[in-house]
């Protein structure tokens, strides 16, 4: 037992005796720091502090926050620093502060190091000490006064005095990685009637226990063979794990062995060495050593390379030979079905992503034999959603011009809207299109606002609609997407072309701009967004020139059904 711990096992024994109720604990197993805060109005008013060493001002929060210290008189602007925080003390720091938002004000003067007994005890300002063991650390200095009363701080807060400790030093019993830090040791001295607090810094740096072993090698291990490619460059790299240290510098280098021989060795350029912290004990270094061009002479000469890793207990080492990777040659009979498989991959993969739109092209285009007019109460189901006029339509409504050409006339008198009650109303297509499915070409037409008995439940009403019409017919405009009780339509159409119902669906696109509808505010459901891409649709713009017109009207006839039956009857009234 040392005569420290012979000393402070002594008075642990006579303090339980006399003063049971103020023991401290000293030299307990796990030793926890009793830390004090300090309290509004304890700090004292005078300070000095060594030219060049870290200095700083324990001080009180305000709001949690720390408080901003500033130097008074002229000439002093600009000079500041917050209290409870690390600086380097210098000359100009000398004078006097106050501290915004609080009471407290104070003197602070730096001395120059060089004068007296400053330059001793030089050793004192930085401490290393073991983890899990004990050892003091001395206060600066201490010895230029004949005061012994000493006061310790860790960061802004006083570390409690202890009975073991022997005079300007603070005793650990147990050391722990936390206790790492700036230590500050306080003692009072008086000159002309005036109390200094004469503040110095300890540098504490806590350190894992010695080791005696050589670093040892992760990567590579033992002697392994890397593959590479003639011609192109190569990484070389080493990781290794060095103990502990004291002020020793872990080393990796690389090496080229000519003709695989050890005795031989060549250095090779290297990249600089990456250290990083594994544990508290353990470090790890990577260094990489970069072959610019693997040549067929590298290979056929049989060079190995070697990783060293050393420390002052000795060394590990690992090598490498390189051998040239081969190619492989996929014969014709294994490539082909290779190929294969990832073309039948690749479209699986198609299927799987586009899925939805497959099957709303097929139900759309090749599903429509299924259409029994005589068990369907409606032929069509019109949805579409009221939209205000625009300068353009209202200017079409208060002019009209004739056809163009001859062929324009000829293509309008064979439409029936072309005639002069048509042309007088130029009406939007909401009005529009019902009178010529029903007025026209006789489709018998369901209306939701007019045919659907009101009180019900809105989606049960649309739900059963859609089941006794043959078709659904939308017109879509940015006022019918933005609408959810159209969207709801919408999507309920597509669901039922999905479930192999008979029903067909037809858009028609009120604006030209339709690509830009699709992504409206708020945004549709990704099923309508998809479908939109894909169902059947039509284009109108209210004002094209008749042959457009005409084509519209056309193409809605082809799509309508049994459009065959309606034209033959409509030619027979003609």
């Amino acid at each position: 037992m040392t005569e420290m711990n012979k000393q402070c096992l002594s008075v642990y024994i006579l303090c339980s005796f006399i003063f049971p109720i103020f023991l401290e604990g000293c030299c307990e197993g796990n030793q926890k720091l009793k830390t004090v805060e300090n309290q509004r109005g304890t700090f004292p008013q005078n300070y000095r502090a060594v030219e060049g060493e870290d200095f700083m001002i324990p001080c009180e929060t305000v709001n949690q926050h720390m408080v901003s210290c500033s130097m008074t008189g002229e000439g002093n602007e600009g000079i500041s620093f917050v209290c409870g925080r690390v600086f380097r003390a210098e000359a100009k720091h000398s004078g006097e502060y106050t501290c915004s938002g609080s009471k407290m004000f104070f003197q602070l003067q730096v001395v120059n190091r060089s004068l007296g007994c400053l330059q001793s005890n030089e050793s004192h300002k930085s401490v290393r000490l073991t983890v899990d063991k004990g050892g003091p650390i001395s206060c600066p200095g201490h010895n230029c006064s004949n005061n012994p009363e000493i006061i310790w701080y860790k960061h802004n807060k006083t570390v409690s005095r202890r009975s073991c400790q022997k005079p300007g030093q603070l005793f650990f019993c147990y050391v722990r990685k936390e206790d790492t830090g700036v230590y500050f040791c306080d003692r009072q001295i008086i000159e002309q009637g005036v109390t200094w607090t004469f503040r110095r810094a300890v540098h504490v740096t806590v350190i894992p226990p010695k080791s005696n072993d050589p670093p040892s090698i992760i990567y590579p291990y033992g002697n392994m063979k890397e593959e590479v490619e003639l011609g192109r460059s190569h990484t070389l790299m080493c990781k290794a794990r060095f103990l502990f240290e004291i002020d020793v510098s872990p080393e990796v280098r690389w090496y080229m062995n000519y003709g695989g021989k050890m005795e031989n060795m060549t250095l090779l350029p290297m990249e600089e060495q990456h250290e990083n912290r594994v544990t508290f004990p353990v470090l790890e270094v990577i260094r990489r050593a970069i072959i610019k061009e693997v040549t067929p002479q590298l290979l056929n000469q049989n060079h190995t390379y070697t990783c060293i890793a050393n420390n002052t207990h000795g060394n590990s080492n690992a090598t490498i030979k390189l051998i040239e990777k081969i190619k492989v040659k996929w014969p014709s009979l294994v490539g082909y079905p290779v190929v294969s498989l990832l073309l039948v991959a690749g479209l699986g993969m198609v299927l799987h992503v586009k899925w939805l739109e497959i099957q709303l092209i097929y139900r759309s285009h090749f599903q429509h034999g299924k259409h029994d007019g005589d068990k369907k109460e409606f032929d069509v189901l019109l949805s579409y959603v009221w939209s205000p006029p625009t300068a353009e339509v209202e200017g079409v409504l208060t002019s009209h011009k004739g056809p163009d050409t001859d062929e324009e006339a000829c293509l309008s008198s064979m439409d029936p809207l072309n005639t002069e009650e048509g042309n007088s109303t130029q009406r939007p297509l909401e009005v529009l299109l019902p009178h010529v499915l029903e007025d026209r070409w006789a489709y018998r037409l369901c209306l939701l606002e007019r045919d659907v008995l009101p009180g019900g439940a809105y989606a049960n009403d649309v739900i059963l609609a859609m089941q006794r019409s043959r078709m659904l017919i939308c017109l879509l405009s940015a006022d019918y997407l933005s609408n959810s009780n159209a969207v709801f339509v919408l999507e309920s159409g597509i669901q039922a072309l999905l479930q192999n119902s008979s029903l067909k669906v037809l858009l028609i696109w009120t604006s030209r701009a339709s690509a830009s509808l699709i992504q409206s505010d708020p945004p549709l459901p990704t099923l309508v967004q998809r479908a939109l891409k894909v169902l059947p649709s039509l284009d109108w713009t209210s004002g094209d020139p008749t042959r457009a017109t005409s084509n519209f009207w056309r193409s809605l006839r082809k799509a309508m059904p049994d459009q065959r039956v309606k034209l033959v009857s409509l030619m027979q009234d003609q």
